[in-house]
């Protein structure tokens, strides 16, 4: 027996795993002085080639999980995109660093993940940190 909130299809459960991994990755400590967000993502950028694909496994990571929600072909492939230009464009040096702050997959990602699953699944919505019901 699974809970909903352990079931790995589970859309509800996937939205919740994948929001808190892209703010991991994109938002999660906050640049004193500026007030400007960058995550782990960033940070690993700065560590030469290892943090770019450690930080490109991570976001492999985001797809997977939209895979496991049956996204379309389409979908995955822009996903995968946006994740293989960050991490190629992290292997060059500075300019690498500046685009993983300013260009953030994982939130593009997240994105695209949430459009599909207010679309097929609109019991998962969230409104203001908490999950709405929709009455039938």
């Amino acid at each position: 027996m699974t809970r909903a909130g352990l079931d790995a299809r589970d859309p509800q459960a996937v939205r919740a795993r994948v929001e808190v991994l892209e703010k991991l990755l994109e938002r999660s400590i906050t640049i004193p002085g500026i007030n400007y967000k960058v995550g782990l993502d960033a940070i690993l950028g700065l560590v030469p080639v290892g943090g770019d694909i450690l930080a490109g496994l991570m976001s492999a990571y985001i797809i997977w999980e939209a895979r496991n929600l049956g996204m379309s072909r389409w979908h995955l492939a822009r996903m995968a995109g946006n994740t293989l230009f960050d991490t190629a464009i992290g292997f060059v040096p500075l300019l690498g660093d500046a685009m993983d702050v300013l260009f953030r997959s994982n939130t593009r990602n997240l994105r695209i993940i949430k459009a599909h699953l207010d679309r097929h699944h609109p019991k998962t919505a969230v409104l203001e940190g908490t999950v709405t019901r929709r009455a039938r």
